[in-house]
């Protein structure tokens, strides 16, 4: 009986979960631009998004971003935890407090203090000549920001697993630091730096508040966009695009877990 129950609220759950994905997808076939009504089965509004260029320019907009700003917060998540492993363990959980401040904190707050401080900045560069225009630069460093605690979570519990001994060994054979790291610490390390990437990406990917506060006039990524076109209405171009987004990341995920089960595979027991 208990059995039953729980696999009735397992499969509860995901309907709650994967309901409105699934009606969003049956959206971007429907014919007719109207919710209310289904019009008949059809590609075209597939068709009409890669023609859109307003849609293609937020689209390549939110990739780059979400690329760059996972590359830049995984490396800078990776030295943290580096670092991190290495202090005593008091000053490491003072810090690790104050990285866990971003994630605790509102979107809304993280984007406004970002925005007065670009504004700050720009202020006091102006006396020298320069300005801080707006846009994919802003909208970069605000995302590269709000990923590196997230990096730092993910990263940092492999970090601490490694035993120093083996990173000392390597030392004693002859192996240089660097060589040390690439092949011994590096391989542990991995599941870690993927995971970590793929949450910062996948947040990037995502955002919308932060975006809005420091994007400025003229440049858009998918989320800043959508909200623009609910005001108006939503196209069911957009509904096409969610589609194929939501494809996309369950296709990297599929991928990432098929090669965690073949590295797993062709480990060797340890003795």
């Amino acid at each position: 009986m208990k059995k039953t129950i729980s696999r009735i609220y397992v499969i509860f759950v995901f309907i709650l979960l994967y309901a409105p994905i699934a009606v969003l997808i049956a959206f971007s076939f429907n014919n007719s631009r109207t919710r209310a009504k289904w019009g008949g089965f059809t590609f075209k509004w597939y068709l009409q998004m890669f023609q859109d260029a307003e849609i293609m320019g937020a689209l390549r907009n939110t990739l780059i971003l979400a690329l760059l700003s996972a590359t830049i917060a995984t490396l800078l998540g990776l030295m943290a935890s580096l670092s991190l492993n290495r202090m005593k363990r008091r000053n490491r959980t003072v810090m690790l407090s104050i990285l866990n401040i971003p994630m605790l904190n509102a979107d809304i707050v993280t984007g406004i203090s970002l925005m007065l401080i670009f504004i700050a900045f720009g202020q006091f560069l102006s006396h020298y000549g320069y300005t801080i225009v707006f846009g994919f630069g802003t909208v970069l460093v605000g995302h590269i920001t709000f990923n590196i605690p997230y990096t730092v979570m993910s990263i940092l519990p492999r970090v601490s697993a490694i035993n120093p001994s083996t990173y000392e060994a390597a030392l004693d054979l002859g192996a240089s630091p660097s060589q040390a790291f690439r092949k011994v610490v590096f391989p542990d390390i991995l599941p870690g730096i993927l995971s970590g990437f793929l949450l910062a990406f996948t947040l990037s990917l995502d955002d919308f508040v932060i975006t809005h506060f420091v994007k400025g006039p003229g440049f858009d990524t998918l989320s800043t966009k959508i909200y623009t076109e609910v005001r108006k209405g939503i196209k069911p171009e957009m509904y096409a695009l969610s589609t194929l987004l939501f494809l996309g990341v369950l296709l990297l995920l599929i991928v990432v877990e098929k090669g965690k089960g073949a590295r797993n595979k062709n480990r060797k027991p340890a003795y």
